[in-house]
């Protein structure tokens, strides 16, 4: 004997009414979180608002980028310890894609890892054996020597802690050491020593920091001595480094660090360029103001309370 019709209806039934559950579950709870219903900050910038805040940051910008350029360009007569000595390329992109990933931070870091040269192609393997450090960074290191002297006295230069600390301590392993390095065909820049390790080579660990633009200045060494007003130094350079191959200049900066840091303008334009645009942009909107002049409706904008969907 067949069920009856409700009989037959009740799975079914109970089918829907699971399907039903489920769509429930999905829905949104009915709370101000769920339903971006949770007040809200919504100021209406008008021109009496945004005006005077433009005015405002350029007469702060304006006097700290002068005073920061004031303090850039100011050379003392002299010159107190330490001082810093930095060496300067040009039309080098350290930034190039290819150069920046020809790297392996795993093997300078790890002594297990030093017969890892993924990436560092093309200057990953010489003679059939693993170079260390690999890569286009290391092999392009910058081998330039100088020497300074004051009279019959020799200014010795300090190459220690010319690197972050963080570097040497973590990015630089203190049991990876130098092995068959510039041993190919074509050599690059200077040598490493093999019995150092890599966390003691700081000219490395220098020129391995990517600059991000073609020009660029590098710390070579300092100089713990003071320079007194008339002082004449001499220097004595040795040419390694072939900058010709790429049409570059080298430069030799010798700076002192003030409140502000070595000679670097950058800071104090920025800060100016941002509160003469401050200005220019008060302007304009007053200007705007004065043949376009906002009516009353557009100041008295008021936002409906959102509802919770239930």
């Amino acid at each position: 004997m067949l069920p009856a019709n409700g009989d037959r209806a009740g799975p079914s039934s109970g089918k829907d009414d699971s399907v039903d559950t489920v769509k429930k579950s999905n829905r949104p709870q009915p709370r101000p979180f769920t339903q971006q219903a949770i007040p809200a900050c919504k100021p209406i910038l008008t021109p009496q608002v945004v005006i005077p805040v433009l005015v405002f940051v350029g007469l702060i910008f304006i006097p700290i980028g002068l005073a920061c350029i004031a303090a850039s360009n100011k050379v003392p007569k002299d010159m107190k310890r330490p001082i810093y000595i930095y060496y300067q390329l040009d039309k080098f992109y350290q930034n190039h894609r290819r150069y920046v990933k020809s790297l392996n931070d795993l093997q300078l870091s790890n002594r297990k890892n030093v017969n890892d040269t993924q990436y560092c192609s093309p200057e990953a393997t010489a003679n059939g054996r693993p170079i260390v450090p690999c890569g286009l960074i290391a092999w392009s290191l910058f081998n330039d020597t100088y020497s300074f002297t004051r009279g019959n006295e020799t200014l010795r230069v300090n190459k220690n802690s010319i690197s972050w600390k963080s570097e040497r301590d973590h990015r630089f392993g203190k049991n990876v050491y130098p092995k068959n390095f510039q041993n190919g065909t074509l050599i690059g820049g200077g040598q490493l020593n093999p019995s150092k390790p890599l966390s003691e080579q700081e000219d490395l660990i220098v020129w391995t920091r990517i600059a991000a633009l073609p020009t660029f200045r590098k710390l070579y060494g300092k100089i713990d001595m003071d320079l007194q007003a008339g002082d004449h130094v001499e220097v004595t350079m040795q040419n390694n480094y072939n900058s010709y191959s790429f049409d570059g200049k080298k430069s030799l900066v010798i700076s002192t660090a003030g409140w502000l840091g070595g000679k670097n303008a950058f800071l104090g334009r920025a800060y100016v360029i941002v509160g003469l645009a401050c200005f220019l942009l008060a302007l304009l909107l007053t200007l705007l103001c004065v043949v376009f002049p906002m009516k009353e409706e557009h100041l008295s904008l008021h936002y409906l309370p959102a509802r919770l969907v239930r």
